[in-house]
C-alpha cells in the first residue's frame, strides 16, 4: 500500500466499524501488535539481539493461519479507524539498520513474503560505521517493498535537546533520505523510545504521520498516533512465551493519562488512567514496575485506575506495565516508559 495513503489521516473523518464481520465470521479490528527487533544472531549485544533460533521460532509461529503479518501503512489505516484489519494482525519493525538485517533477516522475510519496516538514523550510514548497512543496501530493501522510517540524524537522547536541536535532527536526516532514497520517511521511531512533549510536537510538525516508542502494548489510537507502542524482542525477552503473549495481545484503550509527559518531574509518579467504557468484560487490572518496585493498583469507581509505587525509579528509564485478562488466554496490555532526569 502506498505510504501516501497516510495523508488520508488528515482529510478523511474517522469511521466506526463493527468488531465482527458476520458474513465471513472474521473479527475486524482497529489495532495491531507491533514487534521490534534490532540485531539478529549477534550475541555480543544481548539486550538488542535476538538469537537465530529464537527468531526462527517467531517466524514459524507467524506463518500459522491465525496470524496476518501486514505492512505498517495498512496497520496505521486501521489504527486511525479508516480501514479495519483482521484480529491478530502483526507488524514487524526493525531499528537501527544493523548489517545482520540485510545479511540474515531479510532473506527470511523475503522467502516468506513478510513485510517489515526499517527505521534508520542517517549519520551511521553516512559515516560507513562498521556493523551497519549502507545506502545501496537500504535502496535494495526499499525497491523490494520494505518501508523505510526515520530515527533521526544522530540517534540522540531527544528529550535532552532544545527545540532548535530537535528540528535540526529531523530536517537534516530528512534531507539525507531525500538525497539517497528519493523521499523523506513519514513514519518515525524515537531513539531509545525516549521523548517529551516538545519532541512529540516537533515530530508531528515535521511531517511524520505516526511515531513509535519502545513501551510495550498493542497499538491503538487511544493515546494518539505519536505514542504508539511496540513489543521489543531480545535474547532475554524473546522466548516463545512472551512472543505468544505479544502477538495474541489485545489493546487496553484508555484516556486521561497522568502524568502526560513521560519525562518525570516527580519520582515516583502518581500514575493513572481511565479505562474505555467499551472494554468488555472489565476484569481486574494488574500493574507491575521495573527496578524491583512494588506497585499498588486501585480502581476508583468503574473506570479510573491509579497506581502507586513503593519507591522512586532509579536513574535512567522506568517502566510500568498494566495487564487485564481479555479471555481465551489473551491479555490486554498497556505499557508506559518514563524518563528519570
Amino acid at each position: 500500500m502506498n505510504l501516501l495513503l497516510g495523508f488520508l489521516f488528515f482529510i478523511i473523518p474517522s469511521i466506526s466499524y463493527s468488531q465482527t464481520n458476520e458474513n465471513k465470521n472474521i473479527s475486524k479490528v482497529n489495532y495491531a501488535s507491533f514487534i521490534m527487533y534490532h540485531r539478529f544472531g549477534d550475541s555480543r549485544y544481548p539486550s538488542t539481539n535476538i538469537k537465530k533460533e529464537q527468531f526462527e521460532k517467531h517466524i514459524d509461529e507467524l506463518l500459522k493461519p491465525k496470524y496476518k503479518v501486514i505492512d505498517i501503512e495498512r496497520a496505521l489505516l486501521a489504527i486511525n479507524n479508516i480501514q479495519p484489519v483482521d484480529d491478530r494482525s502483526v507488524v514487524i519493525t526493525i531499528d537501527d539498520a544493523y548489517s545482520s538485517v540485510f545479511r540474515y533477516a531479510w532473506p527470511i522475510f523475503k522467502k516468506h513474503n513478510l513485510p517489515f519496516t526499517l527505521f534508520v538514523s542517517t549519520d551511521v550510514i553516512d559515516n560507513k560505521t562498521p556493523g551497519y548497512m549502507n545506502w545501496e543496501q537500504i535502496r535494495i530493501l526499499r525497491d523490494h517493498g520494505v518501508t523505510i522510517g526515520s530515527q533521526t540524524k544522530s540517534h540522540p537522547h531527544m528529550f535532552k535537546l532544545n527545540k532548535e536541536e530537535i528540528i535540526e535532527e529531523l530536517s537534516i536526516s530528512n534531507k539525507r533520505f531525500i538525497d539517497e532514497i528519493g523521499s523523506a520517511p513519514k513514519i518515525f521511531a524515537y531513539p531509545y523510545g525516549e521523548y517529551n512533549l516538545e519532541v512529540l510536537k516537533q515530530v508531528k510538525l515535521n511531517g511524520f504521520i505516526a511515531a513509535f516508542g519502545q513501551h510495550s502494548g498493542v497499538a491503538h489510537k487511544s493515546l494518539g498516533m505519536y505514542e504508539l507502542p511496540r513489543f521489543a524482542m531480545n535474547e532475554k525477552y524473546g522466548d516463545m512465551g512472551r512472543f505468544l503473549l505479544a502477538v495474541n495481545a489485545l489493546p487496553m484503550p484508555i484516556s486521561d493519562l497522568s502524568p502526560r509527559n513521560p519525562v518525570l518531574e516527580k519520582n515516583p509518579p502518581n500514575y493513572g488512567f481511565t479505562l474505555s467504557e467499551k472494554i468488555k468484560p472489565k476484569n481486574a487490572v494488574r500493574c507491575f514496575a521495573n527496578n524491583g518496585l512494588k506497585s499498588e493498583t486501585k480502581r476508583l469507581g468503574k473506570y479510573r485506575i491509579e497506581i502507586r509505587l513503593s519507591g522512586p525509579f532509579l536513574k535512567g528509564r522506568g517502566r510500568i506495565n498494566c495487564t487485564m485478562s481479555g479471555g481465551k488466554n489473551r491479555w490486554r496490555w498497556l505499557g508506559r516508559q518514563f524518563i528519570i532526569k
